[in-house]
Parts: structure tokens; C-alpha cells; sequence
């Protein structure tokens, strides 16, 4: 199998076989990818190589634990390895690692604004024989009144946005699962006006596509959380919903570039489903 992050400066390769296929719904993996839950799978790390480690960022989110991203585009890169095994996302492969999906873990923390359709077992924190800790989600500040926050994983930066917003789905373009190195983006908009930064401004990162004429990805640059992109010439602000401490009392609607969804994940709901853009 081979896989990349968005840009390019971080690629692996695996050989099966592939075992231990979860979606996670933690709360570090939801703003870590910006969505829902991350999807993960293991190789042996003799059968493991990754190339352009030196892009790749580390953030310790917990003693002798660390999430990496590519510190250019901010995708979800893997980590370190541990018991012969090394975990990486499965958003970024260019194929089917051809096994099944596992189970739910840390179902209990899932979002809000998140149903799990489908009927795979479901475990509150990790599933039976993990004996690792279960960490504490990090402490907010007290809500402002008609106001939905989020924040990156580390607490460097901070969002706020008023009011309702005018779309929320599901995208399965390529693009998407590279940049959040998972099944799908799950994006609500709201127009400039209702987004505020309420903390470290000057800690957003922002990645263009370069052939994209409006894709692009923002993320915290130190524990590379993805975070709400801006766009003047719409008069729009992208807000990944896994960023989100709040429910945002809104839900996805429909599913967009459902042509170019990942082989392994099936779409068990039944919202609408658009080929490409949405009519």
C-alpha cells in the first residue's frame, strides 16, 4: 500500500498483512483530523517505510505519546511504533488495504453531532486487551451565550462563530481524505462576519493546493488540529465540525464526491449522496 499527505513531503509504504482496522471517536482524533472519527489500521514494522520524516512535526499529547503531522499541509502522518506494530490513517492511502473494519473505539466521546449508522461492535474506550490509559479531554473556558466554540488539541488556538450556518456536510474527494487523512471532511460554513479568533491567531497555518483554485487546508502549528480556513472571495469560513467543543445544533445534510470515496469505507446512512458538487 502507498499513501502520501496532501502535499506530497510525507509518503509511506506498508506491506499486509494489515490488521486492526478501527474507526476512533476520541476527542484527540476528532480535532486531530477535523472530523468525525479517524479510521486507522496497523502493518509490522519490518513490513513499514516512511519517507520525508524530516517534514513531519510531533506533538506529545500525552507523556510518551505523540501525534505527527506534516508540518507544510498539516495531514496526519503516522506515529511511532509500538509492540512491532505501526498505526496510520487511512485517509491517505491510494488503495484498499483490503481488510475489514474492526469496530468503534472510544464510542462513549463520539460528537454530538454524530450518529453511528452502522452495526460494527461499538466499545466505550479501547476494546478488550488495550491496556492503555484513558485520558481526560482538556478543560474549556465557560461558553459565551449564542456562541458554538473549538479549539486545536493543545489549547493554542481558539474559535468562536454566531449564529447559524449556511451549509453542513460530508466530502469524499480525494483532497479531502488526504487533507484529513480520514474517510471524509465534515465542514459546516458560516460567513466571515459570524468567525472569530478568540486565542493564537498567529498560530494558524495555512496550506493551498496550488492546482486548486480554492481548496486549502488551515491547522494549529504546533499539534497540527485542523481549524477553520477563510475565504474572502466567497465571503466564507470552512469549519471542520471535529474542531467544534460545542454541538452546533446543526447535523450533515448530504454526502458530496461520493464518486471518488475510499474503497474501504461504506456510507451506512441515508442522507443524500452527490456524485460530485451538490446541484
Amino acid at each position: 500500500m502507498h499513501a502520501s499527505c496532501l502535499c506530497g513531503d510525507v509518503t509511506w509504504e506498508a506491506e499486509g498483512p494489515f490488521e486492526l482496522m478501527h474507526h476512533c471517536h476520541c476527542g484527540r482524533c476528532r480535532k486531530a483530523h477535523g472530523t468525525a472519527f479517524a479510521t486507522l489500521v496497523a502493518a509490522q514494522t519490518d513490513r513499514f517505510q516512511l519517507r520525508g520524516a524530516e517534514r513531519a512535526v510531533a506533538w506529545e499529547s500525552s507523556p510518551g505519546l505523540r501525534r505527527w503531522f506534516c508540518g507544510r499541509c498539516g495531514s496526519v502522518v503516522p506515529g511511532d511504533a509500538a509492540d512491532g506494530r505501526v498505526f496510520f490513517p487511512c485517509g491517505n492511502l491510494d488503495g484498499d488495504p483490503g481488510v475489514p473494519i474492526l469496530a468503534h473505539i472510544f464510542a462513549a466521546s463520539k460528537a454530538p453531532w454524530y450518529e453511528i449508522p452502522d452495526a460494527l461492535p461499538r466499545f466505550d474506550a479501547y476494546p478488550p486487551g488495550f491496556q492503555a490509559k484513558v485520558l481526560p479531554d482538556r478543560p474549556l473556558a465557560p461558553a459565551r451565550a449564542n456562541a458554538t466554540r473549538g479549539s486545536c488539541n493543545c489549547g493554542a488556538v481558539a474559535f468562536e462563530y454566531e449564529g447559524a450556518p449556511s451549509l453542513c456536510r460530508n466530502c469524499h474527494c480525494g483532497r479531502c481524505r488526504k487533507a484529513r487523512s480520514a474517510a471524509h471532511a465534515s465542514n459546516l460554513g458560516v460567513k466571515l462576519a459570524q468567525l472569530r479568533v478568540t486565542r493564537g491567531e498567529d498560530r494558524l497555518a495555512l496550506y493551498k493546493v496550488p492546482e486548486a483554485r480554492f481548496f486549502a487546508q488551515a491547522f494549529c502549528t504546533t499539534c497540527g488540529a485542523k481549524l477553520p480556513r477563510v475565504d474572502p472571495s466567497r465571503d466564507l469560513a470552512v469549519v471542520p465540525l471535529g474542531a467544534l467543543d460545542d454541538d452546533p445544533g446543526v447535523r450533515p445534510t448530504e454526502h458530496i464526491f461520493v464518486a471518488s470515496k475510499a474503497p474501504w469505507f461504506g456510507i451506512a446512512d441515508a442522507l443524500p449522496q452527490h456524485a460530485e458538487y451538490a446541484p
